[in-house]
């Protein structure tokens, strides 16, 4: 292969941009052209065909990346590796339901939470299968893809400067406001860290799987969206800036504090324990 093609295939950026459009390209082929057809034409309730649906593309998409960069990089793809998945995922997930939890308990504190019922009614499995998939789809390619390539080539410290750049794509989400930048900001910092300390990406999946479940599950809006279902239906009241507003609780000063003090301890522990990793772009 020419030297210049060949740096050119592998320089970060590309590597990125090819890892994006071929793993989508093959995920929206197989759910548009065989999934959907198929499961919808045996099961007519799509109550249940969707959240298969999801489940299968969850599948695909892990499949693509893994064997995308097994045959990009050949090398082993670690970031998928499942040897501490257990602990990653039972933490990961009741981390990310905590954080919310004690959110919601200083705000039922202060008198502007309220839950009025509790019923299941109002939440379906294709709810959380949605959930599950959209996680997987950020923390794949956020965090498993941009925050990998990137820490590789500029080191960790840029890394997490355009990790949380990169969230704030996320300013376009229903009903965001001033406060959602920093908080988006602070959401890209801390996920990165949770990929940087372990190089894994099942921590942030699961941590970021357990907090878009606590939302709706409390009866709070996720990401400014009202139409997640619920299992708690409850009253928020109060200033916006405690209780997220029309966000919801990930909006609150509270959330958004204890999200920021996780990355904190964690990029503490990544520097002490050596997995800062310096840039390579002033290496001769």
């Amino acid at each position: 292969m020419n030297a210049t093609i060949k740096r050119m295939l592998y320089f970060p950026i590309t590597k990125i941009i090819i890892g994006i459009v071929v793993c989508f390209s093959l995920f929206v082929l197989i759910q548009n052209f065989v999934l959907k057809p198929f499961f919808y034409s045996i099961i007519q309730d799509k109550s249940i065909a969707v959240p298969i649906i999801h489940c299968f593309s969850f599948i695909i998409l892990l499949a693509a990346y893994y064997y995308l960069f097994r045959l990009y990089d050949k090398r082993k793809i670690t970031e998928l590796s499942i040897k501490y998945l257990l602990k990653e995922m039972f933490g990961g997930f009741f981390f990310g339901f905590f954080t919310i939890s004690l959110s919601i308990f200083i705000l039922y504190l202060l008198g502007h939470y309220r839950a009025i019922s509790i019923s299941t009614v109002h939440y379906s499995i294709k709810f959380f299968t949605f959930l599950m998939f959209a996680a997987i789809v950020e923390d794949l390619f956020h965090r498993g893809l941009i925050v990998r390539v990137c820490e590789n080539w500029l080191g960790t410290n840029l890394t997490l400067v355009i990790a949380m750049l990169v969230e704030l794509q996320h300013i376009y989400n229903p009903n965001s406001n001033l406060f959602s930048l920093f908080y988006y900001l602070i959401w890209g910092f801390t996920m990165g860290m949770m990929f940087i300390y372990t190089k894994r990406i099942w921590l942030p999946f699961f941590f970021h799987l357990g907090w878009n479940f606590a939302q709706p599950f409390y009866g709070s809006n996720l990401t400014g969206i009202d139409d997640m279902g619920n299992i708690i239906q409850s009253k928020f009241n109060g200033p916006e800036l405690l209780t997220g507003g029309a966000v919801g609780i990930e909006g609150s000063i509270f959330t958004a504090s204890f999200l920021l003090l996780i990355g904190i301890i964690l990029y503490y522990r990544a520097k002490r324990e050596g997995k800062i990793v310096k840039s390579k772009l002033f290496e001769r």
